[in-house]
């Protein structure tokens, strides 16, 4: 395995980092291109997303380094400065997410959590049974004009919110593959094995 100018390679992502970064992955693809909206599996894979979320947020002040948020502060002039080195060929070691990818995390977190707020508060039960039979009851049940506007509120928020974290996430996706080109450094594999990699050009 290459090595980092003469170093050993240095871990850099956590077990518990790697593991809600997939799993929030999975949980956004299954459940906003994959499982049905009205499924009751829809509603459970969404509070796992949110526990994973709660749990990642949580490490970010009591994790390692690299996964507390003092590690990677939302800036929007470093990550233009982030960007400004790919195009020229820089390459800076970043001992957590480079500035761009920390912007990137906090609009997917940020986004996510909405989701998930608006998601857990549309349901007439915390545990539902059965969701398909929640949402025949919704719709046969009168309720007053009042309440009606208020859940169209709520499932509109969720909607848009929901469409607007599989775009960034298709941006996170782009981002990294473009990144990793422009750098000489697999990102992905990175977040797979928590190795920090060493750039192809400065491999021996």
């Amino acid at each position: 395995m290459a090595t980092e100018a003469g170093n050993r390679p240095v871990r850099i992502w956590d077990p518990l980092v790697r593991l809600t970064h997939w799993g929030v992955a999975i949980a956004v693809l299954l459940n906003g291109l994959v499982i049905d909206e009205h499924a009751l599996a829809h509603i459970w894979i969404g509070y796992v997303a949110l526990g994973l979320l709660a749990l990642r947020v949580m490490w970010g002040f009591v994790g390692t380094a690299p996964a507390r948020f003092s590690a990677f502060p939302p800036s929007l002039s470093a990550a233009l400065g982030h960007i400004g080195d790919l195009m020229t060929g820089r390459h800076r070691r970043h001992d957590s997410h480079n500035p761009l990818g920390a912007l990137m995390v906090y609009a997917l977190w940020g986004s996510l959590a909405l989701v998930s707020v608006t998601g857990v508060m549309m349901e007439s039960s915390p545990f539902p049974a059965a969701s398909d039979a929640r949402v025949e009851q919704y719709e046969t049940r009168e309720e007053d004009e009042h309440d009606d506007e208020g859940e169209e509120i709520l499932e509109e928020v969720h909607e848009v919110f929901a469409n607007l974290l599989l775009l960034l996430a298709a941006l996170h996706v782009g981002g990294v593959i473009l990144e990793s080109r422009l750098s000489g450094v697999n990102l992905a594999r990175q977040m797979v094995t928590g190795l920090r990699e060493t750039p192809r050009s400065r491999r021996e």
